[in-house]
């Protein structure tokens, strides 16, 4: 079952996942039964997005898709049922525009397969995935600092993180996912840097354009307003008055 239904009214409580990483035009790998189409009032930013799935071909792949098309990928619970996820998620990252983003989102296997390899919540899942453990009790395991990793100086991490919201740890074994509330996933979100920016060795490389004329006088407001407070600090320790207001 697919989360994306789930997931979208949580984030927007990030504007950043809403107005920052979905912007353009995109591609949803993997993304029938439930599209993140479906959802385009959520995404003000986005011009298009294209659904891939089974009748266009082998994700792990991409074949017939062009390096550098779009300005954003994302994929909900797809990678998982990959043969070679390393393989996928770096064709991912090749049909991705130089700037944009990659969205993606697997279960985390502790609160997904829970202990139980083959899964028994989707025989279809060839991989469990986790954040970072030293040991799995799941043989095809696969960190996901280990598959960000292989992809080289071309990402700049933007985000990773377990989403248990609604998620009930005291509860017996059982896919919660099924739940109108739960999540049991990882996100991870990744950006795709030009060519001089990995040149550089640098994430997001200035442009050093300046700020119109009338808002430089705020920014260089508050350069004078620190210097003035460390000046003001400098002749005695700090927040030693506590006397009433």
């Amino acid at each position: 079952m697919k989360e994306m239904s789930k997931a979208v009214p949580r984030r927007q409580r990030d504007p950043n996942f809403l107005t920052r990483f979905f912007v353009g035009e995109g591609i949803d790998i993997g993304g029938l039964p439930d599209p993140l189409s479906l959802y385009l009032e959520f995404f003000p930013l986005i011009k298009s997005v294209k659904v891939w799935d089974l009748s266009d071909g082998d994700a792990q792949f991409m074949d017939g898709v062009m390096d550098d098309s779009y300005d954003f990928v994302t994929s909900s619970h797809c990678l998982e049922h990959l043969v070679d996820p390393f393989q996928g998620i770096k064709n991912w990252l090749r049909i991705l525009r130089p700037g944009g983003h990659l969205i993606i989102t697997i279960p985390e296997e502790d609160l997904y397969e829970q202990g139980t390899w083959p899964s028994n919540k989707n025989l279809d899942h060839k991989h469990s995935f986790t954040i970072l453990k030293n040991e799995s009790w799941a043989m095809n395991s696969i960190n996901v600092f280990d598959l960000i990793t292989y992809l080289g100086p071309e990402v700049d991490v933007r985000k990773i993180s377990v989403e248990d919201s609604g998620y009930r740890f005291d509860m017996a074994n059982y896919d919660q996912t099924m739940t109108p509330v739960s999540e049991s996933s990882i996100e991870f979100i990744l950006r795709k840097k030009s060519q001089e920016e990995v040149n550089a060795k640098i994430n997001r490389k200035s442009n050093g354009i300046q700020p119109r004329e009338d808002l430089r006088r705020y920014y260089n407001q508050y350069r004078i307003d620190l210097k003035q407070m460390k000046v003001n600090n400098s002749t005695g320790e700090p927040f030693l008055d506590d006397s009433e207001i």
